[in-house]
């Protein structure tokens, strides 16, 4: 349970980060990009994929150029999200991604599906919605409602593009190609993809964001590692884990919303909260039966 409680810290840490880079004005772009330097290493130190027995011809090279072109896109989504509508709708949107993903699932793979999948679902869309409506409803003058449609929409593609992410590690899963490999490729092609964008803006790089995005990796890797070990360590509770990581992520969130940012929690955003436990909860519980 500790790297469960752990995981849950790195992944909200990372939230609370990206705003820390934001007040000290360092570019998230090439942060962006740094950090996947970073994630890079410390997946080929940890997994150690197997590059030797590499495939050029038989690697699914469509959907690795796919996950290196979303990962950093969503993760600059992740940002503006962060900004715009705060912790707590960020984390509620990001964890129920999951909602896509296992309709996706449910479409594209022929997951078999049982009442509680069909409740979690139900009730994470809920959850989606009323994040959405709760968003809207706080802009009064024309500055608070232009910043309400950018959240709106920020918060949309969190939850698409983390879902985007799960379906093509999924599709590359079951493709044959090794996860940690099909990982670090796209973590290595997201930073030259990056890269070029950042000289293609001129930029001159920050060596402030060079070293925050170094940071930025090492925390987003973290939360990662300790998630596939917990996975590994309660290989017969996998439900335990799914549903404990994502609802500490959300309490946590919770927390440092409205205790560090002074985030406002206002009766949609309750229910969203609400919504998005009863959501896991029940996810946890199908994957059980």
């Amino acid at each position: 349970m500790a790297l469960i409680v752990l995981a849950a810290c790195f992944s909200v840490w990372v939230s609370i980060y990206l705003k820390w880079c934001k007040a000290k004005n360092i570019d998230l772009l090439q942060s962006i990009a740094w950090n996947y330097v970073a994630a890079s290493l410390w997946c080929a130190w940890w997994f150690k994929p197997d590059f030797a027995h590499l495939s050029w011809s038989a690697t699914p090279w469509w959907v690795i150029i796919s996950l290196a072109v979303v990962l950093p896109s969503i993760f600059w989504c992740l940002g503006q999200a962060l900004n715009h509508a705060g912790v707590v709708k960020t984390e509620i949107a990001q964890r129920l991604s999951v909602v896509l993903s296992l309709l996706a699932a449910y479409v594209l793979f022929q997951e078999q599906f049982n009442h509680l999948k069909f409740l979690g679902i139900a009730l994470g869309l809920a959850a989606v919605i009323c994040v959405l409506l709760a968003q809207l409803k706080t802009g009064q003058t024309k500055p608070q409602q232009q910043n309400a449609r950018l959240a709106t929409r920020d918060l949309l593609l969190v939850w698409v593009g983390y879902a985007t992410v799960d379906i093509l590690l999924k599709y590359c899963s079951s493709l044959g190609l090794q996860f940690s490999l099909s990982l670090n490729l796209s973590f290595i092609l997201a930073f030259i993809f990056v890269s070029i964008f950042v000289l293609y803006r001129r930029r001159r790089w920050q060596t402030q964001a060079i070293w925050a995005g170094l940071a930025l990796g090492s925390f987003n890797f973290a939360n990662i590692a300790l998630y596939v070990k917990a996975h590994q360590l309660l290989k017969d509770s996998p439900a335990i884990v799914f549903a404990s990581m994502n609802i500490f992520v959300v309490v946590l969130g919770l927390l440092a919303g409205v205790l560090i940012f002074k985030e406002k929690l206002h009766k949609l955003s309750v229910a969203a909260l609400l919504f998005a436990i009863a959501a896991l909860l029940c996810l946890a519980k199908a994957i059980t039966q």
